[in-house]
């Protein structure tokens, strides 16, 4: 049964098993409302008949929540069971018994008596902690619990319970009662917008994607981002170079780069690690390839504004669709989403070269969370996988001298283009290398680099010097020759 979110119905192998009692659970606020309105809409699209029963909230405060996102609840049956005004009336005319055992039975038999009008086919019940609270005991509160699995059990009727978490932290009762557990949580980074996860606790009988999965809570619902594993998504392609347009560069690179591989560049702010980036996107583009550029950093205009500088095509390839800008706020976006928003790329557009400018910004965007490396390897692992080549953008500390990188993740990359400025003659110059490739051949010699109208120059090996990646290297060569040189 589709749980009426595509991202759960991935994580889930396809749905909720039929005819079974689900527990969903969370603090307020992480969107168990909306996931639960989103299972009963998915199945008044079926025809199917659907049953909200809220006994916390209002009928017109869950309409409020169905109509921010859009949505009309037509089809579904919404039946408000006011517990605080039915227990008033109760212990107004009670003297016999306990006045919780008796608003119980009475507020079970009310519910139940309504399921039998409706017949329905989906149930969620919002939320448990009424229930809890009418019990007044954790005995009481299993037993009516277990009462309503058993009544469920002869029916051909899917529930969802909702839970706010409100009782005991070691409190398993209510999991080990249900057929499958969904837990959402929120959490608070120390800047951006809060960060929600989901984990399927347990799912009897279903073979799920276990671990923490990112999810986001839009305008239209709960947006679910399965975790990526690699694995599985083999797909045959032909392994071939992949050229740059720039016969230099190709040829530094021992002929270009391999299609399933990962380039990482690294160099100085300002180095023009970015320009060969986007190179390799419009000449993939020129071939009729599709390609793929998530901007962390740096604006879509200013992005723009460089490639015509440099005489590239770019917005011409993007006005046909061949290139696609993706400018990344990771104040907002997840990891999780992230690579989601990468895999629709290649799964929806095809996308034979993905540019990630700047690695920068979606390790250190991020501080709160945790093992970004191992993320990021995975999202390479699939893009190997599906044959795309992938160009990894990180600027180092400083300017000449001595470079830090703020992270390791060269042993992630296949091949490793370094950038350098160095000084001779009064000026400050560029200079690039190859300095691993794991497919094949690459030159070792450091070439000079330029940049300007007529695009990127890659120029010959820099033999008149010595110490040119330490920034202030000693000139060999001919004296006369180097200043004149322009």
């Amino acid at each position: 049964m589709s749980t009426g979110i595509t991202g759960l119905d991935d994580i889930l192998g396809g749905g909720f098993p039929r005819d079974r009692i689900y527990l969903v659970q969370g603090d307020p606020g992480v969107g168990k409302t909306t996931l639960a309105l989103q299972f009963l809409l998915e199945g008044a699209r079926h025809r199917e008949k659907t049953l909200y029963i809220t006994l916390s909230e209002t009928e017109a405060e869950i309409r409020d929540v169905a109509s921010s996102h859009g949505w009309s609840l037509d089809g579904i049956d919404l039946f408000e069971l006011s517990a605080v005004q039915q227990a008033l009336d109760l212990s107004s005319s009670n003297t016999l018994f306990e006045t919780g055992e008796v608003e119980l039975q009475e507020t079970t038999r009310t519910l139940l008596a309504h399921v039998e009008k409706v017949q329905p086919v989906r149930v969620v019940f919002d939320s448990l902690s009424e229930l809890r609270l009418l019990a007044q005991s954790s005995l009481r509160y299993r037993r009516q619990i277990l009462a309503l699995k058993q009544y469920f059990a002869g029916r051909r009727t899917t529930v969802l319970l909702l839970d706010d978490g409100s009782s005991q932290p070691n409190d398993l009762q209510l999991q080990s009662l249900a057929h499958g557990v969904v837990s959402l949580e929120q959490r608070s980074p120390v800047f951006g917008d809060d960060r929600r996860r989901l984990r399927v606790v347990k799912m009897r009988g279903v073979k799920f994607r276990s671990g923490y999965h990112d999810y986001i809570v839009d305008t239209g619902g709960l947006q679910v981002f399965p975790r990526l594993v690699a694995a599985g998504h083999r797909t045959d392609f032909t392994e071939e170079s992949i050229s740059s347009g720039i016969a230099e560069l190709d040829n530094l690179l021992g002929g270009g780069l391999h299609r399933g591989t990962s380039t990482l560049i690294l160099g100085p702010a300002g180095s023009g690690k970015s320009a060969i980036a986007t190179q390799y996107a419009v000449a993939a583009a020129h071939r009729g390839d599709h390609a793929a550029i998530f901007a962390f950093e740096e604006g879509l205009a200013t992005l723009l504004a460089r490639a015509r500088a440099l005489g590239m095509d770019l917005d011409a390839e993007r006005a046909a669709g061949r290139v696609h800008l993706h400018r990344i706020d990771p104040a907002v976006m997840g990891p999780g989403e992230f690579a989601f928003r990468a895999r629709q790329e290649v799964e929806k557009h095809n996308a034979r070269i993905v540019v990630i400018d700047s690695l920068n910004g979606f390790l250190h965007s991020m501080p709160d969370e945790h093992f970004l490396n191992v993320q990021m390897h995975e999202l390479l692992s699939y893009f190997a996988q599906k044959g795309v080549t992938t160009i990894l953008v990180m600027a180092q500390h400083g300017m000449l001298g001595k470079m830090d990188s703020p992270i390791d993740v060269s042993y992630l990359a296949d091949s490793v283009l370094l950038l350098r400025y160095f000084e001779a003659a009064g000026r400050i110059r560029k200079a690039i290398s190859a300095v691993k490739k794991r497919s094949g051949h690459h030159e070792d010699a450091i070439r000079d680099l330029t940049m300007g109208p007529k695009g990127i120059e890659v120029g010959q090996p820099l033999t008149q010097f010595h110490g040119v990646l330490s920034g202030v290297p000693s000139f060999v060569g001919d004296m006369d020759k180097l200043i004149g040189k322009r």
